[in-house]
């Protein structure tokens, strides 16, 4: 109040006053400042300087002793046991490696080969590459290889002694696709298709032969996945040569029985033999008629020579109207129209030549379906073989005791942290 109401005296006053007033405080402050400087130098002639008063000294409270409690028994403890059963308890595994990929048995260029070195590091990778990798973690391929190697008995050796790491006696298929995941490891690379598998096993020789399998196994599939696509890219070309071939034998069928009730095997070739006989006819006919004509010019009426060349002309007009009648619509063969035997026949050729130009057509679309399949046929491509180990790496104890102490220190910080979080706000 006494500083507000010096303020306000000084805005009332004067310049000069202001002024004043203000080298007063000034000097004021000054000897207050020198005052406090003499109280902490000592007096003259001794040389100790006078220093404000220490804090006490901190005492060891019970909270001390409960969060070095709490650290000895939340990490320390658990830190020491898992120490204790990694590397006294645990067995030792040996892992075997292999890689592999799934290529295409395409024998095409080498432009096209150059596409494909292109395309695996960084085009499109094949679907059968994924199908592949769900399938070795699938419970169809655990099956197979306990089938093949007794992976119950393999993993659940040393159970007693390694239950952590060790399958139990008496696991379902569950369990045992469940340990599977654990002590098969695959890296897939969506990119570029390639596939890394790493085996474990408490014994080297039985970490290969697990590999082994799984390799083996995976050619079985691809090899399967190969014949249902080759099958199902040449069903519909093989339906089509079937339907045709039946078409073809059919056409042929009925020919046949056409040749066998008219006696005809080509009316083609019988119609033209019986325009040859008319021709000759016809021939025959002027040769007479000419004949005819020069003997009734020296010839007497009733002489026998005209009535023997009116009686031929007359045999052979017969014969000329007979031939053409047949030739015409009269009756032909088997008592029928020569004009419809000749129609039915090229009907029925007709359709045999259209069902042998549709077989032939099928069965050029079925070879380049078989080929094209054929070359587009997929394989395994095992580029690592599985790998014999020489020393145990697994379990890798290092890291798995470092994640624990980590986790166990991280826990007991947040409950430290939570406990006096609850102290302080009471």
């Amino acid at each position: 109040m006494a500083q507000l109401a010096r303020q306000a005296l000084k805005r009332r006053a004067g310049p000069r006053r202001r002024r004043r007033a203000e080298e007063a405080e000034a000097a004021a402050a000054e000897a207050a400042a020198t005052a406090d400087l003499e109280r902490l130098l000592p007096p003259a002639g001794e040389s100790e300087v006078l220093l404000p008063e220490a804090a006490p000294r901190a005492r060891l409270r019970l909270r001390h002793l409960l969060v070095l409690l709490s650290f000895l028994g939340v990490v320390l403890v658990p830190a020491l046991a898992t120490a204790w059963y990694l590397y006294v308890r645990a067995e030792d595994q040996y892992a075997s490696t292999t890689a592999f990929t799934v290529q295409a048995a395409d024998a095409g260029s080498s432009l096209d080969v150059m596409g494909e070195v292109g395309s695996l590091f960084g085009g499109n990778v094949s679907k059968d590459a994924e199908i592949l990798y769900q399938f070795i973690q699938s419970e169809e391929m655990v099956a197979r290889i306990d089938a093949r190697l007794n992976l119950r008995a393999l993993y659940g050796r040393h159970y007693d002694r390694d239950p952590l790491f060790g399958l139990a006696p008496g696991a379902t298929i569950e369990d045992l696709v469940e340990h599977w995941g654990r002590m098969v490891r695959i890296a897939f690379d969506s990119a570029t298709g390639l596939t890394e598998i790493r085996a474990l096993a408490f014994d080297p020789a039985e970490a290969r032969e697990i590999a082994r399998a799984i390799i083996a196994e995976s050619t079985e599939r691809i090899n399967a996945l190969s014949q249902q696509a080759r099958s199902d890219a040449t069903r519909y070309a093989r339906e089509e040569l079937d339907a045709s071939l039946e078409r073809l034998a059919r056409a042929r069928e009925a020919l046949t029985a056409f040749r066998v009730r008219t006696q005809i095997v080509d009316p083609s070739a019988d119609l033209q033999g019986q325009m040859g006989l008319l021709s000759t006819l016809q021939a025959q006919m002027a040769e007479t008629l000419i004949e005819l004509d020069l003997l009734r010019e020296t010839a007497r009426e009733g002489d026998p020579r005209l009535v023997q060349l009116e009686r031929r002309i007359e045999v052979i007009q017969a014969r000329i109207d007979e031939e053409r009648a047949r030739i015409g619509g009269g009756a032909g063969p088997a008592g029928q129209n020569y004009a419809t035997v000749v129609a039915e026949f090229e009907r029925l050729n007709l359709e045999r030549e259209f069902a042998e130009q549709a077989y032939r057509s099928a069965l050029s679309a079925r070879d380049a379906a078989v080929a094209e399949a054929q070359r587009q046929n997929r394989y395994l491509a095992t580029y690592v073989a599985p790998t014999l180990a020489e020393s145990s790496r697994y379990p890798e104890r290092e890291m798995i005791l470092g994640i624990v102490a980590l986790f166990l220190v991280l826990g007991w910080g947040v409950m430290v942290l939570v406990a006096y979080s609850i102290r302080d706000s009471r």
